[in-house]
């Protein structure tokens, strides 16, 4: 039998975007698919005096608004929609509710990313927060149950001040609506990697410094072209090939 700390009897509680019905399935049961057509298990109210800064955020990734509860969690975000292996967001994407020792447990992750690689299941924790008993057994027996299912579980902390900077810079960027195809595309066809941020931003395309500037910035956000987004940004910044310039 599990023990006191172990997970039992396990399940999941989904609300379908389309219908906005809700069913619940034995989490053995649980699939991509059914997280893909999750819509947020709860949502977020606004009022005068909140201690969390909640809102919606505009996702290239998933092409439309996805609500958040609090700065960190804008700035996981921020990182999924960067990253290029994640496909689809979904906030606050199921209820868990499992039989803990002897008592009824129930936890709504932060996010499900839906990667290459399979589900990634995200909660957002200030690293001050990790000591707390109480949270630390949450976060437990839900890594258990999503790791025991063979998806990914991640508990996610503030991170690097400078790499938070630089791919908040860079999700300005990301709407594809807002740049001039053309342009991109003959700035997709120099051979841009090897040079430096600099060098880049200063090429000859017959447009304006500021339009180019952009456009780099764009295919940068896309990885066309990628970044070192540990170091700060600069003029002596090198671009390389990204993972999509083929």
């Amino acid at each position: 039998m599990p023990g006191d700390g172990q997970p039992a009897e396990a399940i999941v509680s989904v609300r379908n975007k389309d219908t906005l019905s809700e069913f619940s399935v034995d989490w053995t049961l649980a699939t991509a698919d059914l997280l893909s057509a999750a819509a947020p298990w709860r949502t977020f109210r606004w009022y005068r005096g909140q201690k969390h800064y909640s809102g919606t955020y505009w996702s290239s990734t998933e092409q439309s608004h996805v609500i958040y509860e609090s700065r960190l969690e804008l700035a996981r975000l921020l990182y999924a929609d960067y990253d290029e292996a994640v496909r689809r967001i979904v906030a606050q994407p199921f209820l868990l509710k499992a039989k803990v020792g002897r008592r009824v447990c129930r936890h709504v992750p932060d996010f499900a990313l839906l990667t290459k690689q399979g589900p990634l299941i995200v909660d957002v924790k200030p690293r001050a927060r990790l000591s707390d008993p109480r949270i630390g057994a949450t976060l437990d027996w839900t890594r258990q149950l999503v790791e025991g299912r063979g998806w990914c579980y991640e508990v996610w902390s503030e991170p690097p001040v400078t790499e938070l900077s630089n791919v908040r810079f860079l999700a300005g960027f990301r709407q594809r609506r807002c740049f001039d195809v053309t342009l991109l595309d003959e700035v997709r066809d120099r051979d841009l990697s090897g040079r430096t941020l600099g060098e880049a931003l200063s090429a000859d395309f017959g447009r304006s410094r500021e339009l180019v500037r952009s456009a780099v910035f764009h295919l940068v956000w896309n990885h066309y072209l990628t970044v070192d987004v540990a170091a700060p940004l600069t003029s002596s910044t090198m671009l390389m090939k990204g993972p999509h310039c083929d």
